[in-house]
């Protein structure tokens, strides 16, 4: 049996997926997917709940009327199935945050912040995605989430040769510091 190898980097354990398998987004392909589909919202952290609430007045303004009722209703965070933290939905479809850029469904946080009107891009899962972060008491594990709504962004970074943490590089310092990055950039080297 072969178990695949990880990567121990301060408090956390990453996947070598991250280092293998290929990923550039492609919304033309996929139509940022990940914002419609699923059973729940975006994974949230708790202090990204005040985060929210502080900025609900400059976010309000960008998204459709739906989203900004289902928020009103529900609040910037809802209790999942699973028990987690998570962005609620619109009618239990889409994340109520989405706004649609005709058929492309994007973020409505982080439209706000590309025009300046909020310092904080978006949730640090949306950022992260296709990773996905499992907490434990002492250490986190870093994960390659594969999803066939994916198979674009999977294709396109194969076809451009970028792996999931060179795409990621900019929310992975975001997460865990730019010390953290370079030594996960020494252990893709060490294992070449």
């Amino acid at each position: 049996m072969y178990l695949r190898a990880m990567i121990a980097i301060d408090n956390t354990i990453v996947s070598e997926h991250l280092l293998e398998k290929k990923f550039v987004c492609d919304l033309n392909a996929c139509k940022g997917e990940c914002c419609v589909a699923g059973d729940s919202g975006a994974p949230l952290d708790e202090e990204e709940i005040v985060i929210l609430e502080d900025i609900w007045d400059e976010v309000k303004p960008y998204l459709p009327k739906d989203g900004v009722k289902a928020i009103e209703k529900q609040g910037v965070c809802v209790i999942d199935s699973d028990g987690d933290f998570t962005t609620p939905l619109v009618k239990g479809k889409h994340c109520a945050f989405t706004i649609f850029d005709g058929d492309i469904a994007k973020c409505g946080i982080e439209q706000a912040y590309l025009d300046g009107k909020i310092n904080w891009k978006k949730p640090i899962s949306c950022h992260l995605y296709p990773v996905r972060i499992d907490k434990f008491k002492d250490y986190d594990a870093v994960n390659y989430h594969k999803w066939d709504i994916c198979k674009p962004a999977c294709e396109c970074g194969a076809k451009l040769d970028v792996p999931v943490y060179k795409f990621l590089k900019e929310p992975l310092i975001r997460k865990y510091g730019k010390n953290w990055y370079k030594q996960l950039e020494l252990a893709d080297k060490m294992r070449k």
